[in-house]
C-alpha cells in the first residue's frame, strides 16, 4: 500500500485549557452585528422613555405652516393641518416599543411554560398542551386580532398587546418541547433526579439555563412580529388613531394623500424609523444565532485565531514547557 504525506499546520496562539475568564462569558456582546443592533435599540428605548419631553411641539396642535418641508422649525416637515412630524414620531416611539416589548414578554411567558412543561412532564401533560399548541399555531394571527380589537371598545396598547401575545406564542412552545425532549434524558438531569431534586428545581436549574439563547431568540423574533403586527393595524384603522405611535402617522399619511401631494416628509421619516428598528432587532437575532450555532461562529464564537492554508490541516500541539508552539510535520496517511 502506498504511503503519503502532508504537512500539518498549527493553531496559532493556542491557548492552554483554563477557566472561562469573564471576557469569555460576554463574547456575545463582542459581535459586531450584535453591538450595533443594541446601539440602534437603546437609541429607540431612550426615544421612548424621553420622546414626549423632547417633543418641541405638541404633536395634536395645529398651526398655518400647512404641508411645509422640512426646515429649522420643523425638523421633519408638518401636516396638512400645520401638526409637527417630529412631535408625532418622538411621542409615537413609546407606544411601538410598548406593545412590541410586552407581546413579547407575555408571548415568551406562554411559551416557555407550555412548551417546557410539555416536554419534561410527557404523557398526558405533553398530549393535552400539545393539542392546544397545534390549535392556537393554525389559527390566522392578524385576522383573528382584527376581530378582538374591533369588539373591545378601547383598543389601547395593552389590549393590543395582550392579543398580539395570545396569537403568537404557539410556534415558541412547539420549539421549546422539541429542545426540551432532547435534554430531559441527558446525564446532569438523570443525576439530579437521582438526588432527589424537585421537578420545579430541575427545570429551573437545569433545563431553562440551556434554553436560554433559543428563548432568547425567540423572544426577539416575537418582538419584530408584534411591532410590525401593531403599526399595521393603526395603519388600516383598526387600533385607537387618536393614539400616537410610527402607524397612525403613515394612517394620516395614506388618508391626506401625502405621496400625491408630494409630502414625501410626512411619511418618509416613519417608514425609516420602521426599517431601522427592525434591523436592529435582526441583527440581535443573528447575534444569538451565531453565538448559539458554532457553524456560524465568527468573532462572537472562539478568540483562537487560526491560519488556514490549502493543503494543511490545522493541529494543535504542546512544547515541552507546557505552552502551544509552531510545530510542522510529516504524518502518514493511507
Amino acid at each position: 500500500m502506498s504511503i503519503t504525506a502532508t504537512d500539518v499546520a498549527v493553531l496559532d496562539d493556542a491557548p492552554p485549557p483554563t477557566a472561562p475568564t469573564r471576557r469569555a462569558r460576554l463574547r456575545f456582546l463582542r459581535g459586531g452585528k450584535t453591538r450595533t443592533g443594541l446601539i440602534i435599540l437603546a437609541f429607540f428605548v431612550l426615544l421612548a422613555v424621553a420622546g414626549p419631553w423632547l417633543a418641541p411641539y405638541d404633536p395634536d396642535a395645529m398651526s398655518d405652516q400647512l404641508l411645509q418641508p422640512p426646515s429649522g422649525d420643523h425638523w421633519f416637515g408638518t401636516t396638512h393641518t400645520g401638526q409637527d412630524v417630529f412631535s408625532q414620531i418622538l411621542v409615537g416611539t413609546r407606544g411601538v416599543l410598548v406593545v412590541g416589548l410586552l407581546a413579547a414578554a407575555i408571548a415568551t411567558a406562554l411559551s416557555v411554560l407550555i412548551g417546557v412543561s410539555a416536554g419534561f412532564l410527557g404523557g398526558a401533560v405533553d398530549e393535552i398542551l400539545s393539542a392546544l399548541s397545534n390549535i392556537f399555531l393554525v389559527l390566522p394571527g392578524l385576522p383573528l386580532i382584527i376581530i378582538v380589537a374591533s369588539f373591545v371598545p378601547d383598543t389601547g396598547d395593552l389590549v393590543i398587546a395582550v392579543a398580539i401575545a395570545l396569537t403568537s406564542w404557539a410556534w415558541g412552545s412547539r420549539i421549546l418541547r422539541a429542545q426540551t425532549l432532547s435534554l430531559r434524558r441527558r446525564d446532569y438531569v438523570e443525576a439530579a433526579r437521582a438526588t432527589g431534586e424537585s421537578t420545579p428545581r430541575i427545570i429551573l436549574f437545569e433545563i431553562l439555563p440551556n434554553l436560554t439563547a433559543v428563548i432568547a431568540s425567540g423572544f426577539v423574533g416575537t418582538v419584530i412580529f408584534a411591532v410590525l403586527t401593531e403599526i399595521t393595524l393603526a395603519f388600516i384603522g383598526v387600533a385607537d388613531i387618536s393614539h400616537w405611535n410610527w402607524g397612525t402617522v403613515l394612517f394620516w399619511a395614506q388618508s391626506n394623500q401625502a405621496l400625491a401631494q408630494g409630502a414625501w416628509w410626512w411619511f418618509v421619516p416613519a417608514g425609516l424609523c420602521i426599517a431601522l428598528l427592525g434591523t436592529a432587532l435582526a441583527l440581535i437575532n443573528f447575534g444569538i444565532d451565531e453565538f448559539v450555532n458554532p457553524r456560524l461562529r465568527t468573532a462572537t464564537g472562539s478568540s483562537r485565531k487560526v491560519r488556514m492554508r490549502v493543503g494543511f490541516t490545522p493541529v494543535a500541539r504542546k512544547s515541552t514547557g507546557g505552552g502551544p508552539r509552531e510545530h510542522s510535520s510529516k504524518e502518514p496517511r493511507p
